[in-house]
This record gives structure tokens, C-alpha cells and sequence, in this order.
């Protein structure tokens, strides 16, 4: 039993000298390029261009997919003023679904504005923000593209949200703003 135990031994000292590395000997890898990616640089030299170095940026004029469309007034008081007076809803009457901008309204504006634009949203009733007002306010000549300017920019306190809204949504939110407005200004 002792002679095999130091058998045992013998070999295991063995077996961790010998697989100790050898630094001198080359490495093998499995799969090489996942350790080393082939890289590419936006500003690196290109057959695809005549100059052989160019921005490799997107035709003027294009749209990115997905659908985003620029947005041209700026996120100043200008750009504000400008958007109040001139900007206007692409959708026509057969394009707004008063349903889906109830839904959108409840989601993203009802918790601050209220359900009924009132301003005496759950928040505001729980004093969590305040200075929320009415769409009815006397003060507060609001027009198509005044609302679409503040949920794409925010304003005040209240934050952006073209990031959870797209185009089309933030259009049907402004028409159902809009028909609050009616209804709290009878």
C-alpha cells in the first residue's frame, strides 16, 4: 500500500512539473479572431472612395431607417415660438384615433396633467410635483404645434419624450391634448 501511495505521489509531481508552461514554445489558440477582431475605423483609408480617406457619413437628404423624421425648430424659446405659430399636425381627421391617444395620454401624461387635462394628475394630488396647469388656463394660448414641441422637447419640469413616443404617437397625443382643451374650455 505504501509503495503504491508513493507511486501516486511520484507521478503526480511528475505530471504538474511537465505541465507547468513553457514560455519559449508557441501557444495555440482556438479560434483566433475571436482573441483578435479585425477592427474598422470611420475615418480609415477606403477603396470604396475616390480620395481613398472621406467621412463615411450618409447621403444629404436621407432618412435613417426606422422612420425618424428631422424635427426642425430648435430647443430654444425661438424654435418654441416658432413651432406655436407654425407648425401643424400632418394627420388628417380619418388618420386620428381619439382611442389610441387616450391610451398614449394615460401612459406618458395623465400621472402630472390628469386624465381630464386639468392638471390634478396623481402626482400633483400627492404633491409630488407641482405647478402642473390646466390646458384651460386663460394664460396659456397652447396651439398644435406648441403641444408637439413640448413632448418632443419638454419644458419647465416637464422632461422630453420623443424618445418613448414615436412621430405618429406624439400626433395622436396632440390631437387628444387638443380635444381636453375643448372640452374644459365649454
Amino acid at each position: 500500500m505504501k509503495t503504491l501511495l508513493k507511486y501516486n505521489l511520484l507521478a503526480l509531481i511528475v505530471i504538474s512539473l511537465s505541465s507547468c508552461k513553457d514560455n519559449a514554445s508557441r501557444n495555440y489558440q482556438y479560434m483566433p479572431n475571436m482573441y483578435e477582431p479585425i477592427s474598422y475605423e470611420a475615418y480609415q483609408e477606403s477603396d470604396a472612395f475616390a480620395n481613398g480617406v472621406e467621412a463615411q457619413v450618409p447621403a444629404e437628404g436621407t432618412v435613417p431607417r426606422g422612420g425618424f423624421m428631422p424635427y426642425e425648430f430648435k430647443d430654444t424659446n425661438e424654435g418654441y415660438e416658432s413651432a406655436k405659430a407654425t407648425l401643424k399636425s400632418p394627420m388628417d381627421s380619418t388618420q386620428i384615433d381619439y382611442d389610441r391617444g387616450k391610451e398614449l395620454y394615460d401612459v406618458y401624461c395623465g400621472i402630472c396633467h390628469g386624465t381630464k387635462g386639468a392638471g390634478q394628475g396623481k402626482l400633483v394630488k400627492r404633491e409630488k410635483i407641482l405647478g402642473v396647469p390646466s390646458y384651460a388656463d386663460a394664460g396659456r394660448a397652447i396651439t398644435t404645434g406648441s403641444i408637439y414641441h413640448v413632448i418632443y422637447y419638454g419644458k419647465n419640469s416637464m422632461g422630453s419624450y420623443a424618445n418613448q413616443l414615436n412621430e405618429e404617437e406624439r400626433w395622436q397625443v396632440v390631437a387628444y391634448v387638443e380635444k381636453l382643451k375643448a372640452e374644459l374650455e365649454k
